[in-house]
């Protein structure tokens, strides 16, 4: 396991100590699993403040279980662009102020499905103490990475449901990279029709992930132990037509996308910058069906993406 001796120090000053007679503290598997399955069995609503990037930005969320199992969710942004997301079944229904692929990097680790089962491979799981959040008592999960591949997490659970009720990613030095933080949350309050009724800027989109049997236009020959292929995309890019192809992966927790364009005429020039928590690397590819821009976006180190855009090839590049 990789030592992250700065970043525990730093996690350990935040919370409270577990004390020994707490029977949970032994149990992170099951908060874990109990996490996973809180977003199918609690509706709530209530308000969220976001931090990524230098930017904070508050949001108000809608979560309702229908009677069928089917989960419907709408999110606001209250402050600055009025940027607005619904959803069924974790799905983009609608959406105003971003592409809908774009969906899966800016939704916060909080409010996604995590895959627990998988995060035991690859993180170092600990339930260093409690806290409170929004009102509620919390227990706080730690998440160290066992590579240098992904990043650490803090979840502060809500012990009555499993909620997360906030969650940080950091850095290898303890630097905070993203926070998510609930400030209101209602689990009581039945939500109305109204309440996950999409305001008339939320446009519906549609798009339709190919199977993943039927991925064979590009090939990663190499990926971060753990990362699997979750989604696959293709769309005509606006004005040329070209054919714009979009992967998405992850490990369970941490995601990134790859976004593959064909080359015309214009000049691209390599790029490798980090946004906060997300990492944005550019490659010129020459294959042998012509010159492609890979561009890498997503929550893991710069290096990392550089080394997985370096790596995506052509299928038929791959087969010979």
């Amino acid at each position: 396991m990789r030592v992250f001796p700065l970043l525990a120090v730093f996690l350990l000053g935040l919370v409270a100590p577990v004390q020994a007679d707490q029977p949970a503290a032994a149990d992170v598997a099951g908060w874990l699993t109990r996490m996973a399955a809180a977003e199918r069995q609690h509706s709530y609503q209530g308000t969220f403040a976001y931090e990524r990037n230098g930017s904070f930005s508050t949001h108000g969320i809608w979560h309702r279980v229908e009677a069928n199992g089917q989960v419907r969710e709408r999110l606001l942004q209250l402050d600055g662009p009025a940027q607005e997301v619904v959803r069924i079944n974790g799905r983009p229904q609608c959406v105003s102020g971003a592409p809908a692929e774009q969906l899966t990097d800016v939704v916060p680790v909080a409010l996604r499905q995590l895959a627990a089962e998988q995060l035991v491979r690859h993180y170092d799981l600990r339930i260093v103490g409690e806290s409170r959040v929004a009102g509620r008592s919390a227990v706080v999960l730690l998440m160290l990475p066992r590579d240098r591949h992904r990043y650490g997490f803090e979840l502060h659970l809500d012990r009555l449901t499993a909620l997360p009720l906030k969650s940080l990613m950091l850095g290898e030095q303890g630097q905070l990279l993203e926070r998510f933080q609930f400030t209101q949350l209602d689990t009581l309050t039945p939500l109305s029709e109204q309440a996950l009724r999409p305001s008339v800027s939320c446009l519906p989109i549609k798009m339709a992930p190919a199977a993943l049997a039927s991925v064979n236009h590009w090939h990663s020959g190499w990926l971060p132990v753990g990362f699997n292929l979750l989604a696959t995309h293709e769309r005509s890019a606006s004005g040329s037509g070209a054919v714009v192809a979009w992967l998405m992966f992850g490990d369970g927790l941490a995601r990134f996308s790859v976004f593959i364009e064909p080359l015309q005429s214009e000049s691209v020039v390599d790029t490798r910058i980090q946004l906060g928590p997300t990492a944005v690397v550019s490659k010129r590819m020459p294959t042998a069906a012509g010159e492609f821009t890979v561009t890498v976006v997503g929550e893991i180190p710069p290096g990392t993406a550089e080394r997985v855009a370096l790596a995506m090839r052509p299928a038929q590049d791959s087969a010979q």
